[in-house]
Parts: C-alpha cells; sequence; structure tokens
C-alpha cells in the first residue's frame, strides 16, 4: 500500500488560474509608472486594491485650473480633519496661485512628496498617507496625512516608579521619539531610520548621542537590523530574538523598557535605543547584568536609601533562585546542618506529606506559577481576588490534606515575594526558569550540586555579550571605577564619568558637583 501511494498516485496539480484570479493584487509593481490618464490609473489602483472596502476614492475637480482629480486614502488609516480642512477646501473652493507643484493648489499639509511609481503610491496609501491623482500628470502628490487610532499617553503598566515621570511609551514611534527628545533637545540626538519586513514594512528608530556613543557599536547594531529577513516584525520581543548575542541563554540580554525617562538615561550614559512602530517598548542595547538591578527611582532617592533597596534586591535574587533548592538539600541531604530543634520541626512537619521534596516542592512551584498566569490574564480586581483567594485556600487545604508541609508553604511563598522586588519584568522570568533545574540538582547532589549549579551560571554569566560588552562587567572584567553604581548607589556627585562597559567616546558626564559645606 505504501509503494502504491509513493509511485502510483496521481499528484494534484494546483490550479494555477483560480490562484491567479484570487490574488491579482500579487503582481509586481516595482518600476512601473503612473499614466497620465486618471482614468486608467483609478482603474490600475481598483486592480491593486480589490477587496478593499476601507479604501476611499473620492472624484473632484480642482477650482484653480479646473482639473479632473481623484483624492484616495483608507478610511481609518488617515486624520479626516487634516484631509477635509488641509487638502479637500484649499483644492475646491479656494482661488489660491499655483505654486512649484504645477497646477495643484498650495496645501497646508506639512509633508508633502510626489510619487510617478505604483510601488511609492501603494507603500504611501498603505502607510496612511492621501494621494492626490491629477489628469494629465504622470505623477502623484501624497500628502502626510496619517492618523490612526491611538491611545493617550498613560503611566506605565509594568515598570511603576514613586516619584519618576508617569508617561510611558505609545504605540506611534513618532510619538515615542518626541518623548524622548523633549528631554534631550540637543544636536547631537541622531536618529536613524530602518525598515524591517517585506510584506508588512516597520519601521524602526536607532537612537543615540553622536559625541558619545561609540560608533563601533553602532555599526554592529545596525548591521545585525538591517540582515533581519522576515516578512514583518510586530513587536520587540520578536526582533530582540532576532538581535541578541544568544538566544538561548536565559538571561536577557537587551533591556526592554516602557520608560522615557529610563531611556533617556541610558541614553545619556552611552547606549543605543531601538524605537520599534507599533510597539509600546523601547529595546536599550548594550546591556549588563547590573543594569537590571537599576531602576529611575535609584536615582530620585537618598543614595543611602537607594543603595539599601539595590542590596536588597541582589538578596532578592539569590533567595528566588536557591532557596527552594537549599530546602530540598537539606532536607535530603544535609540535614545535620540544621539545629536540632528546627530539625525536629521540619520533620513533624513532613509526617504527612508522602512525597519526596522535590516532588513537594515542584508540585507547589508550578501551582504558584499557574496562579500568577491566571491573575495576568484575568481583568485586574477578578485577577488580584483570585491570586490572594486562591493562594490561601490551596496552600491551607495541601497542608490539611497532607500533601504538603507548613514550611513548604513559607518557602514557595518566599521565593513568590523574592522574585516580585527584581524590578525588570525579563529578569524574573528568567529567575523563574533557573529555578527548577536548581531544584533538581540539588536533589541529586545536595549542597554540592547548589555549588556545581552555581559555577555554571557564573561561568555562562562571564561567557555572555551584549552587542560585544561583556555581560557580566564591571565585574568580569573587573572595573573599579564602575563599583560606584552597581550593588550600592554613591551619591550623584561622585557618579562624574559614564559607565566604561557603554565603551561611551566621552568618558566624563558631569563636573565637580560636590559642595564641602554649608555655605560654601
Amino acid at each position: 500500500m505504501f509503494f502504491y501511494r509513493k509511485f502510483f498516485r496521481k499528484k494534484r496539480k494546483p490550479n494555477t488560474r483560480q490562484t491567479k484570479q484570487a490574488n491579482p493584487s500579487s503582481k509586481q509593481t516595482d518600476g512601473q509608472n503612473l499614466n497620465s490618464d486618471l482614468t486608467s490609473n483609478l482603474e490600475k489602483l481598483q486592480m491593486l486594491f480589490q477587496l478593499t472596502p476601507d479604501l476611499i476614492v473620492r472624484r473632484l475637480r480642482i477650482h484653480v485650473t479646473g482639473v479632473e482629480a481623484a483624492l484616495v486614502y483608507l478610511d481609518g488609516m488617515t486624520d479626516k480633519s487634516t484631509i477635509n480642512n488641509n487638502i479637500l477646501t484649499p483644492l475646491m473652493r479656494e482661488a489660491h496661485a499655483s505654486n512649484d507643484k504645477g497646477d495643484i493648489p498650495f496645501t497646508n499639509v506639512g509633508n508633502v512628496g510626489k510619487g510617478s511609481l505604483w510601488s511609492q503610491v501603494e507603500t504611501a496609501i498603505l502607510k496612511g498617507d492621501t494621494v492626490l491623482f491629477a489628469d494629465g500628470r504622470p505623477e502623484a502628490f501624497l500628502f502626510d496625512t496619517k492618523g490612526w487610532p491611538q491611545r493617550t499617553i498613560e503611566d506605565p503598566q509594568i515598570e511603576t516608579s514613586l516619584k519618576g515621570a508617569h508617561q510611558g511609551f505609545l504605540e506611534t514611534g513618532t510619538q515615542n521619539i518626541a518623548l524622548i527628545r523633549r528631554y534631550i533637545p540637543n544636536r547631537e540626538l541622531k536618529i536613524k531610520e530602518l525598515s524591517i519586513g517585506k510584506r508588512g514594512a516597520t519601521k524602526v528608530w536607532i537612537i543615540y548621542l553622536a559625541d558619545v556613543a561609540h560608533p563601533q557599536v553602532l555599526a554592529e547594531l545596525e548591521s545585525r537590523l538591517s540582515s533581519i529577513d522576515v516578512d514583518s516584525i510586530i513587536n520587540t520581543g520578536e526582533l530582540v530574538e532576532y538581535i541578541e548575542d544568544n538566544p538561548y541563554s536565559p538571561f536577557p540580554q537587551i533591556i526592554l523598557t516602557e520608560r522615557p525617562d529610563s531611556t533617556v538615561s541610558q541614553i545619556l550614559q552611552g547606549r543605543f535605543s531601538v524605537v520599534v512602530d507599533g510597539s509600546p517598548s523601547v529595546l536599550i542595547a548594550p546591556a549588563t547584568f547590573i543594569s537590571f538591578f537599576q531602576s529611575i527611582d535609584d536615582y530620585s532617592t537618598r543614595w543611602l536609601i537607594a543603595s539599601f533597596i539595590r542590596l536588597l534586591r541582589f538578596l532578592a535574587f539569590a533567595i528566588a533562585l536557591l532557596l527552594p533548592a537549599i530546602y530540598i538539600s537539606f532536607i535530603s541531604f544535609n540535614y545535620e546542618v540544621l539545629p536540632i530543634q528546627l530539625l525536629l520541626s521540619v520533620a513533624e512537619s513532613r509526617t504527612l506529606v508522602p512525597f519526596p521534596p522535590l516532588l513537594e516542592a515542584m508540585l507547589m512551584e508550578i501551582t504558584l506559577e499557574m496562579m500568577r498566569e491566571s491573575g495576568i490574564r484575568l481583568p485586574a480586581p477578578v485577577g488580584q481576588t483570585v491570586g490572594i483567594v486562591g493562594g490561601i485556600i490551596i496552600g491551607q487545604t495541601a497542608v490539611q490534606a497532607g500533601i504538603v508541609s507548613n514550611i513548604m508553604v513559607i518557602v514557595v511563598a518566599s521565593t513568590a515575594i523574592a522574585s516580585f522586588i527584581i524590578p525588570n519584568y525579563d529578569m524574573g522570568t528568567a529567575l523563574r526558569l533557573l529555578r527548577f533545574p536548581m531544584m533538581v540538582i540539588a536533589f541529586m547532589f545536595g549542597i554540592v550540586g547548589i555549588v556545581i549549579g552555581m559555577m555554571i551560571l557564573i561561568a555562562h554569566l562571564v561567557c555572555l555579550e551584549s552587542m560585544g560588552t561583556p555581560y557580566a562587567s564591571p565585574l568580569a572584567p573587573f572595573r573599579w571605577a564602575d563599583m560606584k553604581d552597581t550593588f550600592v548607589r554613591l551619591p550623584i556627585w561622585k557618579l562624574v564619568n559614564r559607565p566604561k562597559n557603554t565603551r561611551a567616546v566621552q568618558s566624563r558626564r558631569a563636573g565637580d558637583n560636590r559642595r564641602n559645606g554649608d555655605m560654601q
């Protein structure tokens, strides 16, 4: 039967006629010039945009010259008031004199271009521009009238701040650039525009300080972005996987932020930001391991408080990564290190638990991850209720049923609280993943297994790079000058130079602002 299907069954030939009829707009328009006849251009336009009910074609007569014309745009992608007030009114009612555009009266639209190729016209319409065809002219006028639906500027949802600005990025790239430029009104702030995607070209902007950022890092970032061959980029998460150095590493190597003030702070240090049109997050590169523990609030509070909070974050990192593994190793292997009273208490709480420590910890950790994900997917009021009530009910019931011990519930709850302290969401998710292999290796080898696991993680961090920058800097390679803003944050007036891991051309960013005393 297999040989019959393999060699004797006739293969169906695709119906190319139906395919061509179903996709007439798939013909290439590159290199095809517009016609000077208005009717021919509109027929060609209708052929290119079949099954496009939101395409608006408005025939009109120019008031000054009496030339027949047609205004074409996509409904919902343009600003209607701009079209009515700045294009239709000057063309149909006002009697302005002709200008350098020929027989087209002057309009108040800021950016007006010309296109003589159908590829230019097609791209302009799909991007939200308005195209004006005039009879007798082999070219079209392209008016910048983009006005798709967008939300207002709101407080960032993930990166909340107590003393920072309450403005977050939007899904419009030009507005995100304006938010950044508002903080740095300087001519050295340069913006490079790229386009990624064949089917749906997505605009990407690289923003940096030309006299500060290293040109070699810029060339590497631009090369990686330009070499992406894909249909379209939907969000920044997809773009990160295309350009990061080690896609198999659990640690994030590029910072994703939704705060303009955090982005500006990184740009001033000599890093690069990548704005993706249609995404409310901005990429920051190169990044280091320490930079994922820094928050914008660290620089708006007193340095002693900021240093304490930052040390608390690193402690939370260790707890979230190692506490379940340490519990398993103490119960399974190294119980002799526990005080006798604590050991008796743990043994008493585990008398009714039929599972080994690894299975008990896995059960609780997976349950915790499920409740966390369900709380995110549900509406905010319902999600908080489900998380609190579900955690209390499941934990209490599991202990009474003898499935888990009281100590295990405390360990899991402490781990969850510690993971929430990490200011960067991507680093927090990496901890959630690394926790499980650490638990397995602790169950197999005890404390020795935890030490081996930490040695592997440290070696991996040392080997990682972000756009050619050592990921573990300033610890490996060690740079004493950059230790002023790592585990602790010294006073602002001591942060005179930019971090060396950014490879900034200008290392100095501040003068001597230290005050020697009162009234001095």
